[in-house]
């Protein structure tokens, strides 16, 4: 796919104050740690992340993302009645209905004839939105539109440190590794045609690319687990092996098809984002790509994986540390659970 009228005008974001250490973790799985004779440290060894943040108790995910899109807005000094959408793409909700892109756009003061909505789409959420709005922008259905997340990665980490100190198995533990990356943050961005006049410069998206396997659906789950008697908590089981082996694959298809649809060489390519995973997805992906590590530029070891906020909290990150310049060609390359792969290109 390919535009020729959208672009980011701004990114704004919200990190969750408090921040967990892995090495806080551990100490929590002492018990674990001990039964399978583990070493401390291997947490941070393993993923690479040495800390990353939590909402407090009793957070909302809207109010995240309400705080982030009033950052994109004052930023970009567009008024709330010029945006024509609003989506909502978190894992996380604030319940089944109404969408909770609903309370997020009232506390912003849009409505009218706005299209309000939810999507998901595991770590992809952010991506499938910015082409869904990028693609009413192109058809002129509308002249802006928000893209909104927030996830929070508290209640299920503290549950799944529960349950690997009832099982103490080493089965359980690398299903559960995955989940300790956990983190929280909130993201909007803010996408537009070029009829506004914006403060500063905005980044023409240029396109995309979507590749999937979803054969692989059943390598990363999070959901409810039966205890019985009517009772469920949530579970979060990530077989990490398959999903890096497959997910590899899946990113080698989709970037060579990138390429090709961007009639773009490698070396074309100046940046890249990639959604943050942790260090040994991180170097399997660069390496089959072939790009090196010069290129890309990350948040996972602070931030740990914040789901579908990670890849465009880390781009506005890399732009306000100057890592990313004007003019520079800009691959924000994603793979989530499904298994699903997304790749977009910007001219920064």
């Amino acid at each position: 796919m390919k535009y020729s009228r959208v672009q980011v005008a701004t990114i704004g974001y919200e990190l969750a104050p408090i921040v967990v250490t892995s090495a806080e973790l551990e100490e929590q799985l002492c018990p674990v740690y001990e039964s399978l004779h583990i070493a401390p440290g291997q947490l941070e060894s393993l993923t690479g992340i040495l800390e990353r943040r939590w909402w407090p108790d009793g957070h909302r995910l809207s109010d995240g993302a309400i705080a982030a899109a009033r950052k994109a807005l004052a930023q970009s000094g567009i008024h709330p009645e010029e945006i024509g959408a609003v989506v909502y793409t978190g894992v996380g909700r604030d319940n089944f209905e109404p969408a909770t892109a609903c309370r997020v756009a009232a506390e912003l003061g849009i409505g009218g004839n706005a299209f309000i909505y939810d999507i998901s789409n595991a770590c992809l959420g952010v991506l499938n939105g910015m082409l869904d709005i990028a693609n009413r922008i192109e058809l002129g259905q509308i002249r802006a539109g928000l893209v909104v997340s927030c996830e929070t990665a508290r209640d299920i980490v503290e549950e799944t440190i529960a349950h690997m100190l009832q099982h103490r198995t080493m089965d359980t533990f690398i299903k559960s590794l995955a989940t300790m990356t956990g983190g929280s943050g909130a993201v909007a961005v803010l996408l537009t045609d070029a009829s506004f006049e914006l403060p500063t410069p905005a980044h023409r998206l240029r396109g995309g690319t979507a590749c999937a396997a979803p054969e692989h659906h059943g390598l990363c789950h999070w959901g409810l687990r039966d205890l019985g008697e009517g009772l469920r908590k949530q579970e979060m089981t990530t077989d990490a092996v398959n999903v890096l082996k497959y997910g590899v694959e899946l990113g080698v298809k989709t970037w060579n098809a990138f390429l090709a649809e961007q009639q773009w060489k490698k070396e074309d390519v100046d940046k890249v984002i990639c959604h943050q995973v942790g260090q040994a997805n991180k170097d399997a992906i660069l390496k089959s790509i072939g790009v090196p590590e010069s290129k890309d530029f990350v948040t996972f070891p602070f931030l740990g994986n914040m789901g579908t906020v990670s890849l465009p909290i880390t781009t506005a990150i890399a732009a306000e540390r100057g890592f990313l310049r004007p003019g520079d060609r800009v691959g924000l390359l994603g793979i989530g659970s499904g298994l699903n792969c997304m790749m977009l290109a910007l001219e920064w």
